[in-house]
């Protein structure tokens, strides 16, 4: 065996060496990230979880809403990721208490019940204005002494959360908005900056962030500012939220 050939053996074992071990590397390194996921959104390997959606009030039969089928859809893939499974679950079904397995709440508060009594229990620093006779002021939001009003088109505000409680230890995320296409924007939000809210908040972490939809008339859910981490004023009882308060509410627009 000659030189030439002695050197090109070697370069060929080094070249699969390397490829082996960088395929490891990778192995790892993803494998690490799909259990942090898994952690987060409490979707262990063949875990069960629910999706909690309102009826489309336009149809006269079991329906939902355009925005929030697409909103569930995304995160399908998510809980597809983690190797779990979902059911999906209209709000006024009577279901189990939650924490016994993961659960995806989204819609308006003021028309989805589940999601009301979450807020209701969970949130008890955040208000829902169920509006007047006519539907004005119709799902605006009070936190911590400020009023995010709805713009049809122009301004629209979702709360989305993680909260843990209840008997089990699997998260609840709420994805409460002023219209469905906010409710999209919610959970792109958080299928996309999962990675970096797990480190944040830590995979048993809870977190409320009141998020803007920006001109969605002309850029649907695609433009998402975030407002305000509020986590501490929408989950602190009423009687410390009133010893807070010192002044009158503000209005935002």
């Amino acid at each position: 065996m000659n030189d030439t050939l002695q050197l090109l053996i070697a370069a060929v074992a080094a070249l699969a060496v390397g490829l082996a071990a960088g395929w490891a590397v990778h192995s790892a390194v993803l494998g690490r990230r799909r259990l942090r996921e898994q952690g987060f959104f409490g979707l262990p390997d063949g875990s069960e979880c629910v999706l909690v959606t309102h009826r489309d009030s336009a149809s006269a039969h079991w329906s939902i809403p355009r925005h929030d089928a697409l909103a569930l859809l995304g995160l399908a893939s998510v809980i597809e990721n983690c190797g779990a499974h979902a059911e999906v679950a209209p709000h006024d079904t009577g279901l189990q208490g939650f924490g016994a397995r993961t659960e995806f709440c989204v819609g308006d508060p003021t028309a989805h019940h589940r999601l009301a009594s979450h807020m209701a229990s969970l949130l008890p620093g955040v208000k829902v204005h169920p509006g007047d006779a006519t539907g004005a002021g119709r799902c605006t939001f009070t936190v911590d002494g400020s009023t995010y009003r709805l713009e049809p088109g122009a301004v629209e505000y979702v709360l989305l959360a993680r909260l843990t409680a209840g008997e089990g230890d699997r998260p609840l995320f709420l994805a409460a908005g002023q219209r469905p296409v906010t409710h999209r924007a919610a959970v792109r939000h958080l299928v996309r900056n999962r990675a970096r809210l797990a480190r944040r908040y830590g995979r048993d972490g809870q977190f409320c962030l009141l998020l803007k939809v920006v001109n969605s008339r002309s850029y649907g859910p695609d433009v998402v500012e975030l407002v305000a981490d509020v986590t501490k004023a929408a989950t602190a009882p009423p009687e410390i939220r009133s010893h807070r308060a010192t002044s009158g509410s503000k209005s935002v627009s």
